[in-house]
């Protein structure tokens, strides 16, 4: 296929990249008490620094880093280096020939405690937990992870593995709180688990197509591109009627992407996708139920 060998070309033709991130971290204190905030008035660059300049994957990083942000809002401290944060972590990828780009993760967490001081070294390692650190982790392995997906049939699956263990080191720990299993609240635990189950493959590999056989290609072949657009609705229904809607990962990505789908489901010749997107994902049906001529 050309847009194939364009496409690798492409990516040969950039800069080859050790690092896979290009995150932007960004830090509210406002909640916290005036001596606080001078403890952590290093926060926001120690963490951006090492989510930029360290590799988390082991395979070489061709083409750009991954445009991604970590939105920190303090909510608590004590104990002169303790705190508790909620993250609003996103990552986007871009969409070949376009200017337009896909949202791949946005997800609001919660559940952040560590303990932090001004002048600590942050290092890398991946075999010990660490509520600071480990944090960072899991999040540059999802966010990698689902790049990935998107440019191989189950390329991320390396990397979601990494994040299943910190995920289980972390629900095992004093931390245990947002890392552990829980049924009906988000947890980072059972996410990776699902990306690893094999009844999620399908989804996975349905994910593929409608970014690389999809949205990719959407200009250069759009009936190929909307019939993949329509099969992730459709695969997406299947795996609905066998997990429930409930499911956490399956909500984490329609949190993600109900907009997304709305737009490129509204144009598709299947005129039953939004019908069905109404069904499996009631809590976004006023996105879904837009008038067509609205965004």
């Amino acid at each position: 296929m050309k847009r194939t060998i364009a496409f690798i070309m492409l990516l040969f033709s950039t800069i080859s990249l050790a690092q896979e991130l290009n995150a932007k971290v960004t830090v509210n204190f406002e909640q916290l008490p005036a001596a606080y905030k001078d403890k952590l008035e290093n926060f926001a660059k120690d963490v951006q620094e090492y989510l930029n300049n360290n590799k988390f994957s082991n395979n070489d990083w061709e083409g750009e880093a991954i445009e991604c942000s970590f939105n920190i809002f303090f909510t608590s401290a004590s104990d002169e280096s303790k705190y508790q944060a909620q993250v609003v972590v996103v990552s986007q990828r871009p969409i070949y020939r376009s200017k337009q780009k896909a949202i791949m993760l946005k997800v609001s967490d919660p559940n952040w405690k560590f303990e932090y001081n001004k002048s600590q070294a942050f290092y890398y390692n991946e075999s010990e937990f660490n509520p600071l650190l480990s944090f960072l982790d899991y999040y540059a392995y999802l966010i990698i992870g689902m790049d990935l997906d998107s440019y191989n049939p189950m390329g991320g699956t390396e990397v979601f593995t990494k994040a299943a263990n910190i995920a289980t080191l972390g629900a095992s720990s004093g931390y245990s709180k947002g890392w552990a299993i829980e049924t009906s609240n988000y947890n980072k635990r059972s996410v990776v688990d699902d990306l690893l189950r094999t009844r999620f493959q399908k989804f996975r590999m349905a994910l593929y197509d409608y970014y690389y056989n999809g949205l990719d290609i959407l200009k250069e072949d759009p009936k190929l591109a909307n019939e993949n657009i329509a099969k992730l609705v459709y695969t997406l229904e299947k795996l609905e009627d066998k997990v429930g809607r409930m499911n956490i990962l399956l909500r984490v990505f329609f949190d993600t992407k109900h907009k997304e789908l709305y737009a490129y489901c509204k144009s598709n010749p299947d005129k039953t996708l939004l019908k069905r997107l109404i069904r499996i994902d009631p809590s976004h049906t006023t996105t879904y139920e837009q008038k067509k001529d609205k965004q």
